[in-house]
């Protein structure tokens, strides 16, 4: 039961779909950072690849301000189409 000495009450801290959505978001960031590193310390870098990066991740840090006032339906779209994406890049 929550609230009880063995387990703690959590359930006033949140963290429902939009925190999922924000951590979703936050972990494409993340690639998209680790890729432009990782492209910059080529011995030839791709100029437009760094570009494809660095503009892939400035729609997600977008879409990232967007959750601070997004509804219950917007955060869970976002979830989702951020979900697939992360599947997607992880797999390229």
């Amino acid at each position: 039961m929550p609230g009880t000495p063995d387990e703690p009450d959590f359930s006033g801290l949140g963290g429902g779909e939009d925190q999922q959505a924000d951590d979703i978001v936050r972990e494409v960031v993340g690639w998209y950072n680790a890729q432009i590193v990782t492209e910059r310390r080529a011995p030839v870098p791709d100029d437009e690849r760094i570009d494809a990066l660095k503009a892939g991740r400035a729609a997600a840090l977008a879409d990232q301000e967007r959750l601070a006032t997004a509804g219950p339906a917007e955060e869970a779209r976002i979830a989702s189409v951020y979900a697939a994406w992360l599947r997607d890049l992880k797999e390229s």
